[in-house]
This record gives C-alpha cells, sequence and structure tokens, in this order.
C-alpha cells in the first residue's frame, strides 16, 4: 500500500457486482471506489436497490465481487472474520440463548476463556442500557432491546470495522433516536471504524463524518458528502441552520435519484 494510504482501513477498489438471475443479469455495483479511514464513521445513502446492503455484503465477506477488490489494512478480505462486526436490520439473535448468552457468542467462537467472556458481555450489556436483562431471552425483549443486544454482541468481541445494514430501520421514532444517540456515545468511546447503511438522510447526517450518496441501479457513487459539524452530536442539533442545510442537500441529491427509478 503506498504511503498516501497507510490511514486507509478499508479501501474498495473498482469494485463490480453481477448477479444472474431468471430475467438475466443485474448489475448491483458498476465500478465502487472507496478509502475508508481508520475510526471514520461513513453513512451510505441512496434509493432502494441501488447496491448498498450488496456492497455491505462484500466489505463483510458474505459475498464476493464479481471484479474487484476490497482491501483491509492493505490485504484483500476474502471471507467473514471477527475483525469486522456486522449488524442487520433483523436482529438475527438465538432465540434459545438469554441476552448475556447472546452476546457471548462470538467470544465463544473466539475461544475467549469463559470468566472473560462473560465478564466482556456484561460490559457490553451494560453499555447499550440492558443491564437486569441478562437472563432474558429474545421473545422477552422490545424490538429496541433486541437490536440493542445485536449491538452489544458485534462490539463485545472487539471488531476493527462495525459494518451496519440500517440497524434503526424497523424501530419507532423515540427509540429510533435513543440508540442513534447510544451509538455515536460508543463510537466515540470505542474508536471503531463504522459504515452504515441507511434510508435516512437526517440519520446519516447526525451521524456520519461523510456521507455517500449511491446512484440508482447500476449503483455507483454519486456524491461524497463531508459533514462539517463537530462532535459531540446531540439531537439538538437537527434544528440548527448547517444541519438542515446538509440534510436538504442531500435529500436533493437521493430523491433525484429515486425519480430516475421511477422512470
Amino acid at each position: 500500500m503506498a504511503r498516501e494510504d497507510l490511514d486507509v482501513k478499508l479501501k474498495i477498489d473498482n469494485v463490480y457486482k453481477e448477479y444472474t438471475t431468471r430475467k438475466g443479469k443485474v448489475i448491483a455495483l458498476n465500478g465502487v471506489n472507496l478509502d475508508i479511514k481508520e475510526n471514520e464513521f461513513i453513512c451510505v445513502v441512496g434509493p432502494s436497490g441501488c447496491g448498498k446492503s450488496t456492497l455491505l455484503n462484500n466489505i463483510a465477506g458474505l459475498d464476493t465481487p464479481t471484479s474487484g477488490t476490497i482491501y483491509l489494512d492493505g490485504k484483500p478480505i476474502e471471507g467473514t472474520g471477527v475483525e469486522r462486526g456486522v449488524v442487520f436490520q433483523q436482529y438475527a439473535l438465538f432465540p434459545w440463548r438469554t441476552v448475556l448468552k447472546n452476546v457471548m457468542f462470538g467470544l465463544e467462537i473466539k475461544n475467549v476463556p469463559k470468566d472473560e467472556a462473560e465478564q466482556i458481555a456484561r460490559k457490553y450489556i451494560k453499555s447499550v442500557g440492558l443491564e437486569g436483562f441478562e437472563d432474558s431471552y429474545p421473545k422477552e425483549l422490545s424490538g429496541g432491546m433486541k437490536q440493542r443486544v445485536a449491538i452489544a454482541r458485534a462490539y463485545a468481541v472487539n471488531p476493527e470495522v462495525l459494518l451496519m445494514d440500517e440497524p434503526f430501520g424497523a424501530l419507532d421514532a423515540q427509540t429510533r433516536v435513543q440508540l442513534q444517540q447510544e451509538l455515536l456515545n460508543t463510537w466515540q468511546n470505542e474508536k471503531k471504524t463504522c459504515f452504515f447503511i441507511t434510508h435516512d438522510v437526517e440519520e446519516a447526517v447526525i451521524l456520519a463524518q461523510r456521507v455517500v450518496i449511491m446512484s440508482a441501479r447500476p449503483g455507483r457513487i454519486k456524491r461524497i458528502v463531508d459533514i462539517d459539524i463537530p462532535y459531540p452530536r446531540t439531537q439538538e442539533i437537527k434544528t440548527s441552520p448547517r444541519f438542515v442545510e446538509l440534510k436538504n442537500e442531500i435529500w436533493d441529491e437521493v430523491y433525484q435519484e429515486f425519480l430516475e427509478v421511477r422512470k
């Protein structure tokens, strides 16, 4: 990796992804290039079907590009790995495991000693506001609580990169705002590289350092917007002139791509 790339954590290099369906070939990603720095918080927005989740799955190693390469610390990504934690919109918890056991799962895979794994799991359960629910099962939790468990489980294995695919998309507005704030606080304390997909432009602006706007299919990066609002950020900034300006600027771009889809 060149000297100027030394602070790049993730490098997406000319990634092209094509699927074969019963209706023929579908190009999901068409030459995506993006450098993401160490500890950077990136949000990705764009119309449905523009390849956002496809890109995340390729970074996670759950899928592979048709051509092009994704690098982590200068090394090509090949398959999944504990250095990348993934949180999906659907909570993907084990219904037969308690909150504590769900959060401990990744640590067990890493062969962390039981006592140490439990200590780590309890730390992150507390950090997401679920202290006292360690022995509860997923069926006993609300949607917001389940997503907190999923986030705690992702953080517990100490990933270098956190990949989040619309993690708050199915939640009510109040819970969503609360989890946004908790994620911001945790990110500032833990210093992870975050790649966060959302349909909510307001959510992208309050969370991200940069917002990546993707075009309608075939997916490519249309524009990257720097969010020049200092941290720590609270919900109160949503009424600030700069926040409103950035939100409207990004929304206009996304809406134009939505219109392209409708043609």
